[in-house]
């Protein structure tokens, strides 16, 4: 969790945009204005570190049935990137806020939907209980870090989407398919920890 820690962003300086994903974003949605998002990289205490993620709802519009952070699109009550990920959490998984202790951040990140998305790295508490919202959640499931860590489990595949060639990354864990927004932000963290 050390190294973990040493790699992220501190919480004095936040990230600005554009995503370090901009120039492929660029070249699919040209220049217009991405939407703010936050979610949360949130880590269960514990001997063994666990990376806390959710299964959306098969019935949601947009990504559903994907594995997801805990997070979305900031509202203008929420202040900064820390507010709406602990905001989003508490709404999507039901985590206390005062049970998640904010560490930094990773590098912004640009989704094909237009948003540009801060990841919060955060600690939760070992205790802390976690429902999901069934209209957005289907489930919380946790990842232990020394199986992100672990090279063999990073896999490396190119997708064809609208004509181009893009690499792409994905993990599988007990059943689960990390892929999309959610591997490549991880793909950021291991990159910031020199572990790609």
């Amino acid at each position: 969790m050390e190294s973990l820690i040493r790699a992220v962003r501190p919480l004095s300086e936040p990230p600005a945009g554009p995503g370090w994903n901009h120039a492929d974003m660029a070249e699919l949605l040209g220049s217009s204005q991405r939407q703010p998002a936050a979610v949360l990289v949130g880590f269960r205490e514990g001997v063994q570190p666990r990376l806390v993620l959710t299964v959306r709802n098969d019935q949601l519009q947009s990504h559903a049935g994907q594995v997801a952070f805990p997070g979305g699109r900031s509202d203008p009550d929420d202040g900064d990137a820390v507010a709406t990920a602990l905001r989003e959490s508490e709404e999507e998984i039901g985590l206390d806020r005062a049970l998640v202790t904010p560490l930094g951040f990773l590098d912004c990140f640009e989704t094909i939907s237009g948003y540009c998305v801060t990841p919060v790295v955060a600690r939760i508490a070992a205790a802390a209980q976690l429902y999901p919202a069934p209209d957005e959640v289907a489930e919380v499931f946790e990842v232990p870090l020394t199986f992100l860590l672990e090279p063999a489990n990073l896999r490396r595949y190119t997708m064809e989407y609208r004509g181009r060639q893009r690499p792409m990354v994905e993990f599988v864990h007990g059943g689960h398919r990390i892929w999309g927004a959610t591997a490549a932000m991880l793909f950021n963290l291991l990159q910031r920890m020199g572990r790609t």
